[in-house]
């Protein structure tokens, strides 16, 4: 089960690691890292960089294509080269997969038109111009093409594939494995959810540099 995952700066850290965390314990998973760029790519946010291993020239093929998203996204929507390959990689695939605003690049790719789609919360409107039909939903499967709304949602995302791909019982044990049991201290995963301040906050006031 070749696992490839595709990397670019400014990526959303949890939207990989969390999904690869996942896949890479199916049995007989092996993962290649393919990124934009080769080397050392930034994380958005913390600073963290993860390494891509391979370019888009030197993988042609995958079982499972794991697509992150991140700020990071926006700029690749017109990338010509990376839709290219992103639509050349899904013709071989078993399963194409997006995390966050990575079904974007999906999109953009022509690889959902007309399909039910989710995203992040603030990117639905964005998904819609590319021709897919945003729904909010945490986990949406549309024949081969796996999707998980906002960044927690690539674990959930990955726990649904891994049960389709290995079974219940080892999607089950993975995620004892990993000891994913939610219970957030908050009710605020969703923007009906909290007030105009919090959802205010969470466009876009977090970014602001803090005065003085």
């Amino acid at each position: 089960m070749n696992i490839v995952c595709l990397l670019f700066d400014q990526i959303t850290l949890l939207d990989a690691v969390g999904p690869m965390e996942v896949l890479a314990r199916i049995p007989g998973a092996g993962v290649k890292l393919v990124g934009v760029g080769k080397g050392p790519l930034c994380s958005s946010k913390s600073g963290f960089t993860l390494n891509a291993d391979y370019g888009l020239d030197e993988v042609s093929s995958a079982d499972i294509l794991v697509i992150p998203g991140g700020p990071g996204v926006r700029p690749l929507l017109g990338d010509e080269r990376l839709l290219a390959w992103l639509r050349r990689v899904h013709e071989q695939t078993q399963w194409t997969t997006s995390v966050c605003t990575g079904s974007l690049l999906l999109a953009a790719a022509g690889l959902l038109d007309g399909l039910p789609a989710t995203t992040h919360w603030n990117a639905m409107g964005e998904l819609e111009r590319y021709g897919a039909k945003p729904l909010s939903q945490r986990v949406i499967v549309n024949g081969k093409i796996v999707m998980g709304a906002g960044v927690s949602a690539g674990i959930d995302m990955a726990l649904t594939l891994a049960s389709l791909v290995a079974g219940e019982e080892i999607a089950r044990a993975i995620q004892l494995r990993i000891e994913y049991d939610p219970a957030p201290p908050f009710q605020a995963g969703r923007p009906e959810q909290v007030d105009a301040a919090v959802l205010e906050l969470a466009r876009g006031g977090l970014d602001r540099p803090a005065a003085g």
